[in-house]
């Protein structure tokens, strides 16, 4: 019998779910704001080619604008100084994009402190109460934040000190990028490093140690609470964008029930 047999069988018969991680992807969509001089992203936006009209009588279809980093997307090497030489999104081994899942969760640390950071610390406690991390894994930082995308003042979470959202210690970064058996990070904000990560040494850890050590990021996830803290296996789909830097994606969970 076929190895694949049994699992489509199980998500015929609801053993297996299929969580989708994907936050909808439309012009209200968060995405990330940089402070001057900086440049920024675009957001969504379409434009009809025909529907149902002269243009096109029986079909519809629609160009798109939108940045390689909108809405849940992935993070190439190449998007950042670190892994500049690395591979751009469409050049990604396939086989990396499916993988075991763990998840650190901190929700309720992040309701108590916006701007808490994960430590080598708390991957080293993971371990010691769920065993070694799984080869090739991704790892997902469930905070609870997916709760506040339908704000873009809540979700940002910014004052006169710049963003308030969780991520990641250099340390923490470092000890992520460091594990060979870590493929990719996780999370439900709208980037993968912290808010206040702009003042850490180095900057924006997670993008420099990870993307720099061939390990991928994804943003802006969801549905993280419908997870099991071990177990699931995740199914990341960017588009195979030539030289690019990132891309919307779309990321399942399989879940056993």
């Amino acid at each position: 019998m076929s190895i694949l047999a049994p699992l489509v069988a199980a998500l015929a018969d609801g053993s297996v779910e299929v969580v989708d991680l994907t936050s909808p992807l439309g012009p209200d969509t968060v995405i990330l704001e940089l402070p001057a001089p900086f440049a920024n992203t675009k957001a969504l936006s379409t434009s009809p080619v025909s529907n149902f009209d002269d243009a096109g009588p029986a079909w519809a279809w629609n160009d798109l604008s939108l940045g390689e980093h909108a809405g849940t997307h992935l993070d190439a090497p190449t998007h950042w100084i670190t892994g500049r030489d690395g591979v751009s999104v469409d050049r990604i081994d396939p086989a990396r994009l499916v993988g075991p899942v763990i998840v650190i969760d901190k929700t309720a640390e992040v309701a108590a402190d916006a701007d808490l950071a994960l430590t080598p610390a708390d991957f080293e406690a993971w371990i010691a109460e769920h065993g070694e991390l799984p080869d090739g894994c991704w790892v997902l930082f469930r905070t609870g934040w997916a709760a506040r995308s339908g704000s873009k003042e809540s979700f940002l979470n910014a004052d006169d000190n710049g963003p308030h959202t969780p991520g990641i210690t250099p340390e923490g970064a470092k000890w992520l990028a460091d594990n060979p058996r870590v493929v990719g990070y996780g999370v439900e904000t709208v980037g993968i490093d912290s808010g206040q990560a702009g003042g850490f040494e180095p900057p924006f850890p997670a993008h420099h140690f990870l993307l720099g050590a061939d390990t991928y990021g994804l943003t802006s996830l969801r549905n993280l609470e419908s997870l099991p803290l071990t177990g699931a296996t995740i199914v990341v789909a960017p588009l195979p964008i030539v030289n690019g830097t990132g891309s919307p994606t779309r990321v399942l969970a399989l879940v056993e029930r």
